[in-house]
């Protein structure tokens, strides 16, 4: 496998440090808010790297932090008269809800900032000793760029130029504009932790270099995020990660791209702000996932209306498509392949393997999508054509399998977060259909009409098949 590392800009071939594992970390939220639809993107993407690098029987710890302290979980706990604990923590299981809802699985390690204070302050501390951080008068301790001589070389911008764009704000006391701070005395009324320097509270980027230190070690496979995070963010744990531990970080940088709406960049300022929860209120989380996959990683995204819609109507496809195997699973018999079965078994066979080369080619979810929608073709055609148990057996083997590594049609039915009071439950509808068929049988045709009448009301459509009838909803 290839990807595309951020630190050398070109594809390389992704080499484990410890044979058969790999060791991820990816940034997380800060938990104030809720996640917006920008968010749900290196949530889905990395979900994907982390499952395709387990499907081709790689170990994988991935370890995703909650940033729990903040300045803007500080500013939220003051708006609403509370603490940072209780906000954090709303907004922890607030994240876990839509995580769940985007079908991404829980990390090995959610580790939080505020539980790794000792690991922080231990790195803190190193750097002070090494000269490559400084305590300035007001108690924060501030980290010495300009000291570290490989300073932007993820961000691959030079010196003077990150240089000239640099600031000091209100309060900061730095020997440099470029210094950036690794400790944070606390304001009046702010929450702290005692330390050498000041009460205070750990600087935004020095926590994810302790989290990735404790719980993945010295030096990493793969850290990854939004593109966003490259600079300051990535280049500042690169900095003090490397300063501390006399060690690279990581060998693989990963960014995701952007998320435009209606071709604008999202901004609450211009009304095209949207959070997870909203979108999946009025179209479902899959929808949401499978936008997030149907362009490469690296590519911008737009997102509209009309975009998510079409994501709807694909994974339709894929959802009456599975639906079919699984009726064909209850009424086909034959456990034997019959003539020509083994050709349609081929192409499947090769569809599984134009989707790990594409796979393998920087992790590019969009065209292996369309190798997913080649291969259902040809499970529509071979299962429209009286196919053996055995045959089905094999279609439902790879297209759950191909599915599962995207993390696609993982509901019993497609949400689409609109919610019909007119719809009815599987077993209702199986009933309705045994009564009907039972009519048919006893040639009652008014009987069998007005249940047929009756299911359509519910938007249920009947298709009379020689393996018995088929049913979905509309």
């Amino acid at each position: 496998m290839k990807i595309y590392n951020t630190l050398t800009r070109q594809k390389e071939e992704l080499v484990p440090i410890t044979e058969g594992e790999f060791k991820i970390y990816a940034c997380g939220p800060t938990v104030y808010n809720y996640i917006h639809i920008g968010n749900s993107r290196p949530i889905c993407v990395f979900d994907v790297l982390r499952r395709y690098l387990e499907y081709r029987g790689y170990k994988v710890t991935f370890v995703q932090n909650f940033t729990d302290i903040d300045d803007k979980i500080i500013n939220r706990a003051n708006e609403e008269g509370t603490d940072y604990l209780t906000v954090s923590e709303k907004y922890i299981k607030e994240y876990k809800i839509d995580a769940k809802g985007l079908n991404v699985r829980e990390a090995t390690v959610h580790p939080r900032a505020t539980e790794n204070i000792d690991e922080i302050e231990s790195i803190v501390s190193t750097l002070v000793e090494k000269g490559y951080a400084y305590r300035a008068e007001n108690g924060d301790v501030y980290f010495r760029a300009n000291k570290f001589d490989e300073y932007g070389k993820l961000s691959h911008q030079p010196l003077d130029e990150l240089q000239a764009g640099a600031r000091i704000s209100v309060g900061e006391i730095k020997e440099d504009p470029m210094d950036f701070a690794v400790w944070k005395a606390a304001k009046p009324g702010e929450p702290f932790w005692e330390s050498p320097w000041s009460n205070g509270r750990p600087g935004w980027h020095i926590e994810c270099s302790a989290m990735a230190r404790r719980y993945l070690g010295e030096t990493i496979d793969i850290h990854c995020g939004g593109q966003d995070l490259i600079f300051p963010h990535h280049e500042n744990e690169i900095a003090q990660s490397e300063c501390c531990n006399g060690k690279p970080f990581a060998h693989y940088w990963m960014h995701n791209g952007y998320i435009n709406v209606d071709n604008q960049k999202m901004s609450k300022s211009k009304g095209n702000f949207f959070t997870t929860r909203d979108v999946a209120a009025s179209y479902g989380y899959e929808p949401i996932r499978y936008l997030m996959l149907s362009s490469h990683y690296r590519s911008p995204i737009n997102y509209s209306i009309e975009i998510i819609e079409q994501c709807t109507a694909a994974l339709k496809r894929l959802y009456t498509c599975r639906d079919n195997i699984r009726f064909l699973l209850k009424n086909a018999a034959g456990d034997a392949l019959k003539d020509g079965e083994q050709a349609v078994i081929d192409k499947y066979n090769a569809h599984r393997a134009r989707f790990i080369e594409e796979m393998d080619d920087d992790l590019n979810t969009a065209n292996a999508i369309s190798v997913i929608f080649d291969l259902v073709r040809d499970i529509n055609t071979a299962l429209a054509a009286d196919p053996s148990a055995a045959l089905v057996k094999e279609s439902e083997k790879i297209f759950t399998e191909l599915t599962g590594v995207l993390g696609l049609v993982y509901n019993e039915t497609l949400d689409t977060g609109k919610k019909d009071d007119n719809s009815a439950d599987a077993e209702l509808i199986e009933k309705l259909i045994a009564d009907r068929t039972a009519a048919r049988k006893a040639k009652d045709w008014a009987a069998a009409d007005k249940i047929r009448d009756q299911l359509k009301e519910m938007h249920v459509v009947l298709e009379d098949t020689p393996q018995g009838v088929k049913w979905r909803i509309e």
